[in-house]
């Protein structure tokens, strides 16, 4: 996990109206966290910074997707690194995918490579 991820362990989030800019600090640090996981085999095609949640896409070479999630960092401050939805695609609006799995951060490479291995 890169050392400035590892400030969000446990921090209590802003809340409000407008997303706060603790939560757009984290987003930015979380896709540079992914980046560095899963280049040079996958692609983060579509990302969305939602208020206090985040979510997209990673585009294999294949052409082949898997969508990912995190749950609200204020009400879930735990289960942004250690319960990550992930399912595969059929492309990067595919909202509803296949079967929910869930990953760690730590394992979130390795869980993405195997639901490209047994991508449909």
């Amino acid at each position: 996990m890169v050392k400035e991820l590892g400030f969000f362990v446990n921090h209590c989030f802003s809340s409000g109206p407008t997303t706060g800019r603790d939560f757009k600090i984290f987003a930015e640090y979380f896709e540079r966290e992914l980046k560095n996981q899963i280049s040079p085999d996958y692609i983060i095609s579509y990302k969305s910074v939602g208020h206090y949640y985040l979510c997209g896409f990673i585009k294999s070479k294949e052409g082949k997707f898997v969508y990912f999630s995190i749950p609200d960092v204020r009400f879930f401050p735990e289960e942004w690194h250690t319960n990550i939805l992930i399912r595969t695609a059929e492309h990067e609006k595919d909202w509803t995918g296949g079967c929910n799995h869930y990953t760690s951060l730590e394992e979130f490479k390795a869980s993405i490579d195997k639901l490209f291995q047994n991508w449909r």
